[in-house]
């Protein structure tokens, strides 16, 4: 588990390795996130004028804006994809229950963790040796449950440590890539960085509106926090912070890509959850142009993100749109971003909280 360095060291991009490494490598997947949270607010401390946490689990950071009739949010969920004990066979090998979305073939020989009342244990995913396959399972797609957890015990050792609903996370750290970075859990710890780093660049600056960081839970079950604080808030504005796909490797055609790696932080259109505003792009768009920040334009077709639950589940309904981060490799434990595209990222969230009260928001 990665510790947060106090002279952290910055790359060329100025980010903040050591402390996005902390928060990519740092377990918490939906529903459990106390690790994650406590890391959170440990590092936010003394960001922002006001600090809670709902009854939900999402920690709410208020920045006071010069005019408190209006509210702007920006939610970036917390948690990660894992899984949770189900059952322990005869033979002492643990069988999980998937939380988020899994490609079940990227879960071959994974290291995973399995956190208990007792402490860590790690595992590993196993499953049926092609060795002894036969020729047609060789050709089918594996499956969730084509998969166990194995942690070298027995059955007596194992159920003296392990509980059923105890959850897991993926073991993977933090790594420099060329000019990326690479490990499990980008999506969405990468915008959980970004809102930190956005937050702190806004130290001492003029804010037109409330500001709300929002650090959501259980995203990837059903972007379940940001409906609890986006109802709570009642934001006037929204801008969601969350990774999307960039699909700019072998074998892709132009039209699949949805954005590319290098080439900016990405202004959301629509995804499964969502049509963004169209105030909204373009302000967004108006504001990276003005301030020469490199952006791209995303329409993601399937998955959805907090925005979609902001728009709808504010009292009147949000101005939503949505700020998203290039990730190859999603739902993996490789996943990858771009340090430029983060750090774009910061820049454009930045500029359009501050810039919200200079654009026309009535409809045309």
């Amino acid at each position: 588990m990665a510790k947060t360095t106090k002279s952290a060291k910055k790359t060329t991009t100025g980010l903040n390795i050591p402390l996005l490494a902390a928060i990519s490598e740092m377990p918490g997947t939906s529903g459990f996130e106390q690790p994650i949270r406590e890391l959170i607010l440990k590092t936010i401390k003394d960001l922002a004028d006001e600090i809670t946490v709902d009854p939900l689990g999402n920690v709410v950071a208020l920045m006071n804006g010069t005019d408190s009739s209006k509210k702007v949010m920006v939610p970036a969920h917390m948690d990660e994809i894992g899984f949770i004990v189900t059952h322990v066979d005869n033979d002492g090998f643990v069988r999980f229950h998937t939380l988020g979305g899994f490609d079940p073939k990227t879960l071959t020989a994974q290291r995973v963790i399995i956190h208990t009342k007792t402490g860590d244990i790690i595992g590993v995913m196993g499953s049926k040796p092609i060795h002894v396959m036969t020729p047609e399972e060789r050709t089918k797609l594996p499956q969730i449950q084509d998969y166990f957890i194995d942690l070298g015990m027995n059955k007596e050792d194992v159920i003296k440590k392990v509980a059923i609903g105890d959850p897991i996370t993926r073991q993977r750290e933090l790594i420099e890539m060329g000019d990326c970075v690479n490990c499990k859990s980008l999506d969405n710890r990468v915008s959980v960085f970004i809102l930190i780093e956005t937050m702190r660049a806004l130290q001492g600056k003029k804010l037109p509106y409330d500001f709300y960081a929002v650090f959501t839970v259980q995203e990837e079950v059903g972007l379940r926090g940001a409906t609890v604080a986006g109802h709570y808030l009642d934001p006037d504005f929204g801008i969601c912070l969350d990774t999307t796909i960039a699909y700019d490797v072998p074998g892709n055609r132009d039209f699949d890509k949805i954005t590319k790696l290098g080439h900016g932080t990405a202004i959301k259109i629509m995804d499964g959850s969502v049509i963004c505003d169209y105030r909204m792009v373009e302000f967004m768009k108006q504001t990276a142009e003005k301030a020469k920040i490199k952006y791209q334009m995303e329409i993601l077709t399937a998955g959805g993100t907090d925005t979609g639950a902001m728009q709808r589940m504010s009292k009147n309904g949000s101005i939503v749109g949505a700020v998203s981060i290039p990730t190859r490799h999603i739902h993996q434990v490789i996943e990858m971003c771009h340090q430029e595209d983060i750090q774009h990222s910061i820049d454009l969230l930045a500029a359009c909280v501050q810039g919200l009260d200079k654009f026309d928001w009535s409809f045309k």
